[in-house]
């Protein structure tokens, strides 16, 4: 059943719907009548409506757009009874007065559809065939984009450029006197002709964005250049960076590192980084990477795309995944198609080899999770007045399991028993995915903020002076300049790529230590007792974990990355199982308190964290979180490093194999061998001729 809200919305955009018909009723009659002054007022209403709804409430007039009245027939005929109604206006002449007035109309239509075929022009000519972030870009000769209302709003652009002439017909259809139309209409000319022809400077000269076929040079020539070694490559949804995003700070700090996208949005999704970003959206480009020096590709998520870069047998792949949990999402059959999977700890290889997916234990390798490195170690019992929980519930995932999450069976119980104790401060940071697939999760979620905002308001107590405040906004500037780009709101793709060319070397320190300082800003900025809600970036999950005393969530990753700190934690286990059959089932619940859907054990869950002569589960985590994650020495980001070179060594045998095998007489060079330029511009080309993304094959 449809929300409350979208019904409003709904009945709001009919509503505005009827109300442009209505005009133009308005705006027939009184043509027809004729009745000047209806008509000029329905006229005027109309135009101004018609501007409002453009700049306020696009999504109303995009149902229009779908029935084929879009802006311009709209216009159109909005002009149109404005010529009908000057034939039937007494003292207008038709062939001395009128007849100029529509010549003058036809050429602002002429002018306008130029216009709008020029934009298409330089939108195609702006939109290269690969997008890039932290490269210099120089040599492809970028430039600003053209004005936004000349390049990419015909709907805005048309409405504003036949204003004056709009406003000097409806003077003629008053006075009957044709040359206030003349005067309007003759602006209305100069202003189409003259942002078309300023929008067609962007064909010719310096403005003019470099052909395909040199940008994918271009490419060659930086690969060549930059001879990157390890790659992670990411392809995913709107809301899926987060994946990517966990290991940028990991990645850099591997030997000629980049990162491969597929999506255009991706490239401004990814987080500040001094990691060279290069998206191909296009198959056909993306066989660029087949000839370049890079050894091996790390991949943190599954996609459809995934497989179109498998395809490159120079290069070697690993699964890294984008965080462990005992979910089968987390040994998917897929992973059989990598050369290896990478796992944090013995935990992981158990679950494959108990999932009997196709993977091999020989392709399993354990590298632990180097990006765990900044949650801070148990330091004991809470010591201020309050226990800080971490309510973090996953979400519903893709296949309606009622067991996923905790947010819609036990999500308000358990938050309700939290905030029955005075002495909890409560932390709720849900799943950026929540609601996405199940509305009950959306609408759970929603109830829970409420619950947890009416308490917040209840509470008391001293609060931080105004210099915390000025301190955390201070922080966020210095954060926000360091991690964020200032993009004009016309600025294209090729104006972003100019923009973010190849960044200062110190950047990612420099981030680092602003994160710190922000985090400290943020904490000391709320009172200690105070309730949040964090659905923004920032705080990060970790950030939060330090904060914490006690983490309550689902079978999640979450769980796996807390085990780092040892300190307490509880699953709730709204699965149909019993609770020793859940924890058989699920290890990352082996020293986790159980709670039931009722949030029934919260209060001697919370006891036990305060006393920890109570913590039954104290020496069980120790010994979890190696199982899960791995020895602690050597360190995470060794075994990460070591695995690296171990496959691009592994990269590096099969090409001296595939050389030897070329230099033998009589035997065809397989596919990766060597050089074979012309081969691969040659599938380029069949890909762009046919039209398909799939045209080049293994």
């Amino acid at each position: 059943m449809p929300s409350a809200g979208l019904v409003t919305r709904r009945l709001a955009q009919l509503s505005a719907v009827s109300a442009l018909f209505a005009l133009f009723t308005a705006q027939l009659i009184g043509a027809l009548l004729p009745v000047v002054p209806l008509f000029v007022a329905a006229t005027a209403a109309g135009a101004a409506f018609e501007t409002y709804l453009q700049y306020r409430r696009p999504t109303t007039l995009a149902q229009l757009n779908k029935i084929r009245l879009d802006v311009t027939v709209r216009q159109l005929l909005r002009d149109m009874l404005i010529m009908v109604a000057l034939l039937r206006i007494d003292g207008m002449d038709p062939e001395r007065g009128q007849a100029p007035l529509l010549i003058a109309l036809g050429a602002f239509y002429s002018l306008h559809f130029l216009c709008q075929a020029i934009a298409v022009m330089v939108r195609r000519a702006r939109s290269l065939p690969v997008v890039t972030r932290n490269i210099d870009v120089s040599a492809l000769n970028p430039s600003a984009a053209p004005p936004r209302i000349l390049l990419r709003r015909p709907a805005h652009r048309l409405l504003a450029f036949a204003a004056p002439g709009t406003v000097g017909l409806l003077v003629t259809a008053v006075t009957a006197q044709a040359r206030w139309g003349a005067i309007g209409l003759a602006v209305s000319v100069a202003l189409m002709g003259a942002g078309t022809l300023h929008l067609a400077r962007w064909l010719t000269g310096k403005k003019r964005a470099r052909s395909d076929a040199e940008v994918l040079e271009w490419v060659d020539r930086w690969l060549a250049g930059y001879r990157p070694t390890v790659a992670m490559y990411f392809s995913g949804g709107t809301s899926s960076a987060y994946q990517a995003n966990m290991w940028l700070s990991t990645l850099s700090r591997l030997e000629r590192p980049l990162i491969v996208l597929r999506e255009r949005f991706m490239v401004q999704r990814i987080d500040a980084t001094d990691v060279p970003v290069i998206c191909f959206p296009r198959v056909s480009a993306l066989f660029a990477l087949e000839n370049s020096t890079l050894k091996m590709m790390l991949h943190p998520a599954n996609s459809g795309k995934t497989s179109q870069v498998l395809r490159i047998p120079s290069i070697k792949h690993a699964f890294i995944n984008h965080g462990e949990s005992d979910k089968l999402s987390s040994c998917n059959p897929y992973a059989k198609a990598y050369d290896e999977v990478w796992v944090a700890g013995p935990a992981a290889r158990e679950r494959y080899a108990l999932a009997e997916v196709g993977v091999e234990d020989k392709d399993v390798v354990e590298v632990g999770r180097p990006q765990l490195a900044p949650i801070l170690p148990y330091a004991g019992p809470p010591a201020g007045a309050y226990t800080t929980v971490l309510y973090a519930p996953t979400w519903e995932g893709w296949d309606g399991n009622p067991g996923n999450t905790s947010v819609v069976l036990a999500g308000e119980n358990i938050v309700r028993e939290l905030l029955a104790d005075p002495g909890v401060r409560l932390v709720y940071k849900p799943h950026p995915m929540t609601g996405s697939v199940d509305p009950r999760a959306g609408a759970a979620n929603e109830r829970i903020k409420a619950m947890i905002r009416e308490a917040a308001a209840r509470r008391s107590g001293p609060r931080p002076g105004p210099g915390a405040a000025a301190e955390l906004a201070r922080r966020t500037a210095e954060l926000e300049r360091l991690t964020s780009v200032s993009f004009r709101p016309g600025a294209d793709e090729l104006e972003r790529m100019l923009l973010q060319g190849a960044p200062p070397g110190d950047r990612e320190a420099g981030i680092e230590r602003a994160t710190a300082a922000w985090e400290a800003a943020y904490w000391a900025s709320v009172p200690p007792g105070e309730h949040l809600i964090v659905t923004e970036a920032r705080p990060a999950i970790f950030a939060c974990f330090n904060a914490a005393d006690l983490l309550i969530s689902d079978v999640s990753s979450v769980v796996s990355d807390w085990l780092t700190s040892e300190k307490p934690y509880a699953v709730v286990n709204t699965s149909d199982m019993g609770e020793e059959a859940f924890r058989t089932a699920f290890p990352t619940v082996t020293a986790a308190v159980v709670l039931a859907p009722s949030g029934k054990g919260v209060r001697g869950l919370l006891e036990s964290v305060r006393h920890p002569g109570k913590d039954r589960y104290a020496g069980l985590r120790a010994a979890l979180k190696e199982h899960l994650l791995g020895p602690s020495d050597p360190p995470s980001l060794e075994r990460f490093r070591s695995a690296a070179e171990a496959l691009c060594a592994r990269a590096d045998e099969r090409r001296e194999r595939m050389a030897a095998r070329l230099a033998a007489p009589g035997i065809p060079a397989p596919r990766g061998a060597g050089d074979d330029d012309a081969a691969r511009e040659s599938a380029r080309e069949a890909a762009v001729e046919g039209g398909a993304e799939d045209a080049v094959t293994a």
